[in-house]
Protein backbone atom coordinates (compact mmCIF):
# COMPACT_ATOMS: atom_id res chain seq x y z
CA UNK A 1 0.00 0.00 0.00
CA UNK A 2 1.26 3.51 -0.79
CA UNK A 3 2.20 6.23 2.07
CA UNK A 4 -0.60 6.80 4.49
CA UNK A 5 -2.22 10.55 3.63
CA UNK A 6 -2.03 12.39 7.06
CA UNK A 7 -5.61 11.74 6.87
CA UNK A 8 -5.62 8.08 6.63
CA UNK A 9 -2.65 8.39 9.59
CA UNK A 10 -4.82 10.02 11.95
CA UNK A 11 -7.14 7.37 11.79
CA UNK A 12 -4.82 4.56 11.82
CA UNK A 13 -3.08 6.60 14.76
CA UNK A 14 -6.82 5.90 16.54
CA UNK A 15 -7.23 2.51 15.77
CA UNK A 16 -3.50 1.58 17.34
CA UNK A 17 -4.90 3.31 20.55
CA UNK A 18 -8.17 1.37 20.57
CA UNK A 19 -7.06 -2.28 19.66
CA UNK A 20 -8.96 -2.04 16.01
CA UNK A 21 -7.92 -2.69 12.79
CA UNK A 22 -10.58 -0.59 10.87
CA UNK A 23 -11.62 2.76 12.68
CA UNK A 24 -15.49 2.08 12.21
CA UNK A 25 -17.56 2.07 15.47
CA UNK A 26 -21.04 0.27 15.68
CA UNK A 27 -23.40 3.10 16.98
CA UNK A 28 -24.81 2.01 20.96
CA UNK A 29 -28.51 1.88 19.55
CA UNK A 30 -30.60 0.42 22.47
CA UNK A 31 -33.01 -2.62 21.46
CA UNK A 32 -30.71 -2.98 17.95
CA UNK A 33 -27.69 -3.94 19.27
CA UNK A 34 -27.79 -7.43 20.25
CA UNK A 35 -24.58 -9.49 20.54
CA UNK A 36 -24.37 -11.13 16.75
CA UNK A 37 -24.17 -7.55 15.28
CA UNK A 38 -21.03 -6.56 17.63
CA UNK A 39 -19.76 -9.58 17.19
CA UNK A 40 -19.85 -9.03 13.50
CA UNK A 41 -18.73 -5.63 13.51
CA UNK A 42 -15.60 -6.57 15.95
CA UNK A 43 -14.52 -9.69 14.12
CA UNK A 44 -14.39 -7.36 10.86
CA UNK A 45 -11.63 -5.28 12.89
CA UNK A 46 -14.31 -2.56 14.14
CA UNK A 47 -15.64 -1.90 17.78
CA UNK A 48 -18.96 -3.40 18.69
CA UNK A 49 -21.21 -1.75 21.21
CA UNK A 50 -24.35 -2.26 23.82
CA UNK A 51 -26.86 0.00 24.03
CA UNK A 52 -27.87 -0.45 27.67
CA UNK A 53 -30.34 2.38 28.58
CA UNK A 54 -32.95 0.29 29.42
CA UNK A 55 -30.90 -2.73 30.48
CA UNK A 56 -30.74 -4.35 34.09
CA UNK A 57 -27.19 -5.35 35.17
CA UNK A 58 -27.48 -8.77 35.12
CA UNK A 59 -28.84 -8.15 31.30
CA UNK A 60 -25.88 -6.72 30.65
CA UNK A 61 -23.17 -9.06 32.19
CA UNK A 62 -25.35 -11.66 30.05
CA UNK A 63 -24.89 -9.14 27.11
CA UNK A 64 -21.13 -8.91 27.54
CA UNK A 65 -20.74 -12.61 28.18
CA UNK A 66 -22.53 -13.50 24.97
CA UNK A 67 -20.55 -11.22 23.07
CA UNK A 68 -16.77 -12.48 24.70
CA UNK A 69 -17.35 -16.08 24.06
CA UNK A 70 -18.14 -15.55 20.64
CA UNK A 71 -15.36 -12.86 19.31
CA UNK A 72 -11.90 -11.18 20.73
CA UNK A 73 -12.74 -7.85 19.35
CA UNK A 74 -13.75 -4.92 21.59
CA UNK A 75 -17.30 -3.11 22.40
CA UNK A 76 -18.32 -0.28 23.74
CA UNK A 77 -21.33 0.18 26.71
CA UNK A 78 -23.55 3.37 26.35
CA UNK A 79 -25.61 5.11 28.73
CA UNK A 80 -27.73 7.52 28.45
CA UNK A 81 -27.11 9.92 31.18
CA UNK A 82 -30.65 10.62 33.28
CA UNK A 83 -31.98 13.97 33.65
CA UNK A 84 -34.42 15.09 36.69
CA UNK A 85 -37.49 13.06 37.18
CA UNK A 86 -40.10 14.57 34.57
CA UNK A 87 -43.12 17.31 35.58
CA UNK A 88 -46.71 15.21 35.34
CA UNK A 89 -49.55 16.24 34.31
CA UNK A 90 -52.48 13.47 34.35
CA UNK A 91 -54.90 16.02 32.31
CA UNK A 92 -51.95 16.57 29.05
CA UNK A 93 -51.23 12.08 29.76
CA UNK A 94 -55.11 11.43 29.19
CA UNK A 95 -54.51 13.50 25.61
CA UNK A 96 -51.66 11.73 24.82
CA UNK A 97 -53.35 8.00 26.06
CA UNK A 98 -56.75 9.36 23.94
CA UNK A 99 -54.40 10.09 20.93
CA UNK A 100 -52.36 6.44 21.00
CA UNK A 101 -56.11 4.73 21.13
CA UNK A 102 -56.38 5.40 17.77
CA UNK A 103 -53.18 3.31 17.08
CA UNK A 104 -52.95 0.95 19.74
CA UNK A 105 -54.70 -0.92 22.28
CA UNK A 106 -55.98 1.10 25.47
CA UNK A 107 -53.36 2.22 27.54
CA UNK A 108 -53.67 2.37 31.39
CA UNK A 109 -52.73 5.50 33.40
CA UNK A 110 -50.29 3.77 35.16
CA UNK A 111 -48.13 2.81 31.90
CA UNK A 112 -46.52 6.48 32.47
CA UNK A 113 -45.19 5.15 35.54
CA UNK A 114 -42.20 2.89 34.05
CA UNK A 115 -39.25 4.00 35.09
CA UNK A 116 -35.64 2.94 33.50
CA UNK A 117 -33.32 0.93 35.22
CA UNK A 118 -31.34 2.11 38.13
CA UNK A 119 -28.52 4.37 36.22
CA UNK A 120 -25.92 3.56 39.51
CA UNK A 121 -26.23 0.23 38.98
CA UNK A 122 -26.14 0.22 35.64
CA UNK A 123 -22.56 2.17 36.01
CA UNK A 124 -21.16 -0.78 38.48
CA UNK A 125 -22.33 -3.34 35.62
CA UNK A 126 -20.43 -1.82 32.79
CA UNK A 127 -17.12 -0.92 35.87
CA UNK A 128 -17.54 -4.23 36.41
CA UNK A 129 -17.36 -5.87 32.63
CA UNK A 130 -14.43 -3.60 31.80
CA UNK A 131 -15.36 -2.94 28.15
CA UNK A 132 -12.90 -1.48 25.72
CA UNK A 133 -15.17 1.67 25.97
CA UNK A 134 -18.06 3.09 27.92
CA UNK A 135 -19.69 5.84 25.71
CA UNK A 136 -22.32 8.79 26.90
CA UNK A 137 -25.30 10.47 25.81
CA UNK A 138 -27.92 12.78 26.74
CA UNK A 139 -25.37 15.03 28.86
CA UNK A 140 -21.98 14.15 31.05
CA UNK A 141 -20.99 11.61 33.43
CA UNK A 142 -20.71 12.49 36.76
CA UNK A 143 -17.07 13.13 37.85
CA UNK A 144 -17.30 10.28 40.55
CA UNK A 145 -18.02 7.59 37.68
CA UNK A 146 -15.55 9.08 35.23
CA UNK A 147 -12.97 9.04 37.58
CA UNK A 148 -13.18 5.63 38.68
CA UNK A 149 -13.54 4.67 34.54
CA UNK A 150 -10.03 6.39 34.67
CA UNK A 151 -8.72 4.12 37.20
CA UNK A 152 -9.73 1.49 35.69
CA UNK A 153 -7.87 2.55 32.23
CA UNK A 154 -11.74 2.61 30.37
CA UNK A 155 -11.69 5.48 27.87
CA UNK A 156 -14.78 7.63 27.85
CA UNK A 157 -16.25 8.68 24.66
CA UNK A 158 -18.65 11.46 24.82
CA UNK A 159 -21.55 12.42 22.61
CA UNK A 160 -22.50 15.86 21.80
CA UNK A 161 -24.71 17.64 19.06
CA UNK A 162 -22.51 21.04 19.24
CA UNK A 163 -19.69 22.51 19.55
CA UNK A 164 -20.84 24.07 23.19
CA UNK A 165 -21.19 20.22 24.30
CA UNK A 166 -18.17 18.94 22.30
CA UNK A 167 -15.89 21.54 24.53
CA UNK A 168 -17.93 20.81 27.76
CA UNK A 169 -17.58 17.28 27.58
CA UNK A 170 -13.41 17.57 27.20
CA UNK A 171 -13.26 19.66 29.87
CA UNK A 172 -15.01 16.88 31.82
CA UNK A 173 -12.79 14.36 30.93
CA UNK A 174 -13.94 12.69 28.08
CA UNK A 175 -11.23 10.86 25.76
CA UNK A 176 -12.85 11.14 22.48
CA UNK A 177 -16.19 13.38 21.10
CA UNK A 178 -18.65 11.25 19.46
CA UNK A 179 -20.32 14.57 16.74
CA UNK A 180 -23.66 13.85 15.98
CA UNK A 181 -24.93 15.17 13.14
CA UNK A 182 -28.61 15.93 12.76
CA UNK A 183 -28.84 13.15 10.11
CA UNK A 184 -28.51 10.39 12.65
CA UNK A 185 -31.08 8.17 13.45
CA UNK A 186 -32.39 7.15 16.64
CA UNK A 187 -32.28 10.00 19.95
CA UNK A 188 -30.63 12.82 19.59
CA UNK A 189 -28.07 13.34 21.93
CA UNK A 190 -28.43 16.78 22.96
CA UNK A 191 -27.61 17.08 26.86
CA UNK A 192 -30.70 19.54 27.40
CA UNK A 193 -33.82 18.29 25.53
CA UNK A 194 -35.57 21.41 25.28
CA UNK A 195 -32.67 22.40 22.74
CA UNK A 196 -32.77 19.24 20.86
CA UNK A 197 -35.17 19.88 17.96
CA UNK A 198 -33.60 23.75 17.69
CA UNK A 199 -29.86 23.19 17.73
CA UNK A 200 -30.27 21.09 14.61
CA UNK A 201 -26.54 20.86 13.14
CA UNK A 202 -25.85 19.08 10.07
CA UNK A 203 -22.34 17.05 10.16
CA UNK A 204 -20.61 18.78 7.28
CA UNK A 205 -21.22 21.83 9.47
CA UNK A 206 -20.37 20.39 13.18
CA UNK A 207 -17.89 17.83 12.38
CA UNK A 208 -14.95 20.54 11.49
CA UNK A 209 -15.63 22.96 14.05
CA UNK A 210 -15.90 20.37 16.89
CA UNK A 211 -12.46 19.13 15.71
CA UNK A 212 -11.21 22.52 15.81
CA UNK A 213 -12.61 23.12 19.16
CA UNK A 214 -11.00 19.96 21.13
CA UNK A 215 -7.85 18.37 21.48
CA UNK A 216 -9.20 14.81 21.77
CA UNK A 217 -9.67 12.86 18.93
CA UNK A 218 -13.83 13.07 17.03
CA UNK A 219 -15.73 10.17 15.91
CA UNK A 220 -18.32 11.39 13.31
CA UNK A 221 -21.61 9.71 13.95
CA UNK A 222 -24.92 10.65 11.93
CA UNK A 223 -25.66 9.74 7.89
CA UNK A 224 -22.52 7.86 7.12
CA UNK A 225 -23.39 4.81 5.21
CA UNK A 226 -20.94 4.20 2.33
CA UNK A 227 -17.77 4.64 1.71
CA UNK A 228 -18.27 7.92 0.55
CA UNK A 229 -19.61 9.27 4.03
CA UNK A 230 -16.78 7.10 5.48
CA UNK A 231 -13.76 9.25 3.40
CA UNK A 232 -15.85 12.65 3.70
CA UNK A 233 -15.60 12.54 7.59
CA UNK A 234 -12.32 11.41 7.82
CA UNK A 235 -11.26 14.31 5.25
CA UNK A 236 -13.41 16.70 7.78
CA UNK A 237 -10.99 16.18 10.46
CA UNK A 238 -12.98 12.77 12.27
CA UNK A 239 -10.86 10.76 13.89
CA UNK A 240 -13.40 7.21 13.33
CA UNK A 241 -16.66 6.87 12.22
CA UNK A 242 -19.49 5.43 13.98
CA UNK A 243 -22.69 3.78 12.25
CA UNK A 244 -25.65 2.62 13.31
CA UNK A 245 -28.69 2.86 10.47
CA UNK A 246 -25.93 1.80 8.02
CA UNK A 247 -25.80 -1.79 9.58
CA UNK A 248 -29.25 -2.23 10.62
CA UNK A 249 -30.14 -4.46 7.78
CA UNK A 250 -27.43 -6.61 8.49
CA UNK A 251 -29.00 -9.69 9.35
CA UNK A 252 -27.30 -9.73 12.67
CA UNK A 253 -28.98 -6.88 13.37
CA UNK A 254 -32.20 -9.05 13.76
CA UNK A 255 -34.83 -6.29 12.54
CA UNK A 256 -38.29 -6.68 11.82
CA UNK A 257 -38.36 -7.24 8.21
CA UNK A 258 -40.89 -4.46 7.69
CA UNK A 259 -38.96 -1.91 9.11
CA UNK A 260 -35.58 -3.00 7.17
CA UNK A 261 -37.26 -3.19 4.23
CA UNK A 262 -38.06 0.30 4.80
CA UNK A 263 -35.42 1.65 5.47
CA UNK A 264 -33.62 0.31 1.73
CA UNK A 265 -36.44 2.33 0.16
CA UNK A 266 -36.44 5.22 2.22
CA UNK A 267 -35.28 8.53 0.70
CA UNK A 268 -33.58 11.22 3.27
CA UNK A 269 -36.83 13.53 3.21
CA UNK A 270 -38.65 10.75 4.72
CA UNK A 271 -37.64 10.34 8.48
CA UNK A 272 -38.82 13.16 10.70
CA UNK A 273 -37.25 13.85 14.34
CA UNK A 274 -39.84 13.29 17.21
CA UNK A 275 -40.66 13.16 20.43
CA UNK A 276 -43.87 11.08 19.94
CA UNK A 277 -42.05 7.37 20.95
CA UNK A 278 -40.25 8.30 24.09
CA UNK A 279 -40.38 12.19 24.98
CA UNK A 280 -37.13 12.21 23.76
CA UNK A 281 -36.54 13.57 20.26
CA UNK A 282 -35.01 11.19 17.77
CA UNK A 283 -35.38 10.74 14.32
CA UNK A 284 -37.60 7.88 12.43
CA UNK A 285 -39.22 6.96 9.70
CA UNK A 286 -42.17 9.14 8.95
CA UNK A 287 -45.17 6.42 8.92
CA UNK A 288 -48.54 7.29 10.01
CA UNK A 289 -47.82 7.66 13.71
CA UNK A 290 -44.94 10.01 13.05
CA UNK A 291 -47.13 11.76 10.62
CA UNK A 292 -50.23 12.12 12.71
CA UNK A 293 -48.00 13.01 16.45
CA UNK A 294 -46.79 16.47 13.79
CA UNK A 295 -50.03 17.46 13.34
CA UNK A 296 -51.38 20.91 14.81
CA UNK A 297 -53.89 18.98 16.36
CA UNK A 298 -51.96 16.50 17.81
CA UNK A 299 -51.31 16.61 21.95
CA UNK A 300 -48.06 17.18 22.87
CA UNK A 301 -45.98 14.35 23.92
CA UNK A 302 -45.42 13.82 27.54
CA UNK A 303 -41.50 14.05 28.67
CA UNK A 304 -39.38 11.17 28.95
CA UNK A 305 -39.57 8.43 30.02
CA UNK A 306 -43.53 8.54 30.53
CA UNK A 307 -43.83 8.94 26.86
CA UNK A 308 -42.04 5.80 26.54
CA UNK A 309 -44.57 4.10 29.04
CA UNK A 310 -47.58 5.32 27.57
CA UNK A 311 -46.51 4.28 23.55
CA UNK A 312 -45.01 0.71 24.29
CA UNK A 313 -48.50 -1.26 23.99
CA UNK A 314 -48.60 0.91 20.63
CA UNK A 315 -45.08 -0.76 20.01
CA UNK A 316 -45.12 -3.64 21.29
CA UNK A 317 -48.16 -4.20 18.82
CA UNK A 318 -46.91 -2.58 16.07
CA UNK A 319 -43.68 -5.08 16.19
CA UNK A 320 -45.56 -8.11 16.70
CA UNK A 321 -48.11 -7.77 13.85
CA UNK A 322 -44.93 -6.07 11.42
CA UNK A 323 -47.03 -2.67 10.98
CA UNK A 324 -44.77 -0.14 9.98
CA UNK A 325 -47.32 2.68 10.40
CA UNK A 326 -47.09 2.38 14.04
CA UNK A 327 -43.47 1.03 14.67
CA UNK A 328 -40.91 2.59 16.21
CA UNK A 329 -38.61 2.54 13.30
CA UNK A 330 -36.01 4.86 13.97
CA UNK A 331 -34.24 5.49 10.87
CA UNK A 332 -30.62 8.01 9.69
CA UNK A 333 -31.48 9.99 6.83
CA UNK A 334 -28.88 7.61 4.91
CA UNK A 335 -31.52 4.68 5.55
CA UNK A 336 -31.41 3.68 1.30
CA UNK A 337 -27.89 3.58 1.41
CA UNK A 338 -27.58 0.57 4.58
CA UNK A 339 -26.80 -2.87 2.54
CA UNK A 340 -29.08 -6.04 3.22
CA UNK A 341 -25.47 -8.07 3.64
CA UNK A 342 -23.34 -9.62 6.41
CA UNK A 343 -22.21 -6.75 8.90
CA UNK A 344 -18.29 -8.46 8.59
CA UNK A 345 -18.90 -7.82 4.78
CA UNK A 346 -20.26 -4.48 4.94
CA UNK A 347 -17.55 -3.08 7.59
CA UNK A 348 -14.88 -4.17 5.38
CA UNK A 349 -16.34 -3.11 2.43
CA UNK A 350 -16.67 0.49 4.09
CA UNK A 351 -13.16 0.62 5.26
CA UNK A 352 -11.52 -0.60 1.53
CA UNK A 353 -13.84 1.95 -0.41
CA UNK A 354 -12.67 4.61 1.95
CA UNK A 355 -9.04 4.33 1.63
CA UNK A 356 -8.99 3.67 -2.06
CA UNK A 357 -10.49 7.23 -2.33
CA UNK A 358 -8.20 8.62 0.19
CA UNK A 359 -5.06 7.00 -1.35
Amino acid sequence: MAEASPVLTRALDFCRAHGLRVPILLAPMAGACPPPLSMAVARAGGLGACGALLMRPDAIGAWVSEVRAGCEGGFQINFWVPGPPPARDVAAEDAVRAFLRRFGPEVAREAGDARPPDFAAQCEAALEARPSVISSIMGLYPPAFVERMKARGIPWFATATTVTEAVAAEEAGADAIVAQGMEAGGHRGAFDPAKAEVDLVGLFSLLPAVVDAVKVPVIAAGGIADARGVAAALILGASAVEIGTGLLRCPEAKLPRAWADALGRSLPEHTLVTRAFSGRAGRALANAYVRAAAAPDAPEPAPYPVQRGLSQAMRDAATANGDLDRMQAWAGQSAARAPARPAAEVVRDLWDGAQSILL
